[in-house]
């Protein structure tokens, strides 16, 4: 008895045991969710996807990067897919895909496909994602995708055990860092402090460093300010601290066979590609200077007529409204009346300039440039994107008050929150599956073979007698 592991790209991975063969969180484009190449570097044959058969899909949650219809579309409709999501709207819009067996997953709940077993577990915020345990081929593996783990269900998980495999999400990215360079906190090398004492609980045989297994453009600052966490790295702090524990690295397409005995490698998915070098690692340039907002603006294609305008009347009028309908948290750095500059940049460099005066759930437009206590930069085309094409917020390179203010906003900010900001909350807040609605539209508008628009089929919870495929 065996179980055939086999990683796609970042979080997605190929499960194969007895005849039975599981895709999680798919994604079979590069680049995916706009701007993540994968790292290394891979093709895929999309033709011998859609040929290939599989019993069942589980998606972790919602985020493009997990969660892509383009990626679904290759599929046979008739495929069963098994989500993890508080919102009806991922469900209806899988259902418009085509797909007619689409199920809900919950926390603790085992689903059987055949020989494969999967429970979804509890990740730190249960409101977005989960993590899935797997047992099958006479092992127990969990695949802890990029969520975060509550100290409780460490304890939980621990007596699942014993535990073959662990799949850990080994990147912690620094997505505030670079949206804020000259407010970041200085990097501090190693693990996050929790890693080691949670690793040691579940004591698996092997981890594979998994999920964040990508960079942004090649000219991209992020590519050495957001990834602090090299492969090398990640293996020497858990060998050193857990000596039992041996590290499996996967690139995408790679496959083993883990079994009671051991693991051993596996023939590689024929459908994935490799391009170049496989065995690179992480660039990490903790002083590297951040390019000006400018000139990442000019790294972008030029908006037509119409799509400027788009971001123009948002900005004049849409924001306005948006930000007059959401909720403002308690703590908001808004909450007292406050001057915010927004600066958009188009593909030239060149600059356009709201003021705003907000308080509390209020906004106007200033009537004369008044001096900020707040500053958004970000290119105009990106604002497009996350307003037409669903782009999200990891990949639209906006800065938020990379800049030094007055004395009393400089105090408040040091308590501030930088989600907190007006044009992210407007674009974001209360909106579900945008990109996945974005890409809907395109493939249903192109009419994709075998999509249908009928609405997804309501399934009750699965259960472990009740989900076979």
């Amino acid at each position: 008895m065996s179980l055939l592991i086999s990683r796609i790209l970042h979080a997605g991975y190929l499960f194969e045991a007895d005849g039975t063969r599981i895709a999680f969180d798919p994604v079979f484009e590069n680049p995916f969710s706009r701007n993540c190449h994968a790292f290394p570097a891979v093709r895929f044959d999309t033709a011998a996807i859609a040929a290939t058969p599989l019993d069942a899909v589980f998606i972790s949650h919602l985020h493009d990067d997990h969660c892509s219809l383009d990626s679904l579309a290759l599929l046979a409709r008739s495929t069963p897919v098994y989500l993890y999501c508080l919102f009806d709207e991922l469900f209806e819009m899988i259902g418009q895909l085509g797909f007619t067996r689409v199920h809900r997953l919950a926390i603790d709940r085992p689903v059987r496909i055949g020989a494969i077993e999967v429970t979804p577990r509890e990740a730190l915020d249960a409101d977005v994602d989960a993590m899935f345990q797997v047992r099958a081929g006479g092992v127990n593996v969990l695949n802890v995708v990029d969520a975060w783990i509550a100290d409780a269900v460490v304890a939980q998980l621990a007596a699942e055990g014993p535990w073959d495999m662990v799949l850990w999400p080994f990147q912690p990215m620094r997505e505030l860092a670079v949206i804020a360079p000259s407010r970041a906190a200085p990097h501090q090398p190693g693990l996050p402090d929790d890693w080691i004492d949670q690793l040691r609980a579940l004591a698996p045989r092997y981890v594979v460093p998994s999920a964040c297994q990508f960079v942004q453009e090649d000219w991209s600052w992020y590519n050495h300010a957001m990834f602090p966490m090299t492969y090398r790295e990640f293996a020497q702090a858990v060998t050193t601290a857990l000596p039992a524990i041996a590290i499996v690295r996967l690139n995408p397409g790679v496959s083993v066979r883990l079994d009671a005995a051991g693991i051993a490698p596996a023939p590689p998915l024929a459908w994935v590609e490799p391009v170049g070098p496989q065995d690179v690692d992480v660039d990490f340039r903790p002083h590297a200077a951040p390019p000006s907002t400018a000139s990442i603006a000019q790294r972008f294609a030029a908006l037509d007529a119409a799509g400027a305008a788009l971001v123009l009347a948002f900005c004049g009028d849409g924001l306005l409204r948006r930000y007059r309908a959401l909720e403002l948290p308690e703590a908001s750095y808004f909450q007292r009346r406050r001057h915010w500059r927004l600066r958009l940049f188009d593909h030239d460099g060149a600059v356009r300039q709201f003021d705003y005066i907000v308080e509390g759930d209020t906004i106007e437009l200033a009537g004369d440039a008044l001096a900020p206590g707040w500053l958004t930069e970000v290119a105009m085309s990106k604002v497009y994107g996350a307003l037409a094409l669903g782009e999200s917020l990891t990949s639209m390179y906006v800065r938020i008050n990379d800049a030094t203010f007055d004395a009393a906003s400089e105090h408040d900010l040091r308590d501030a929150d930088l989600v907190d900001d007006p044009l992210i909350r407007c674009l974001f807040d209360e909106v579900v599956g945008a990109y996945q609605a974005a890409q809907l539209k395109r493939l249903l508008a192109a009419q994709a073979p075998l999509i249908s628009t009928a609405p997804a089929t309501a399934s009750p919870l699965p259960t472990a007698d009740s989900a076979r495929p």
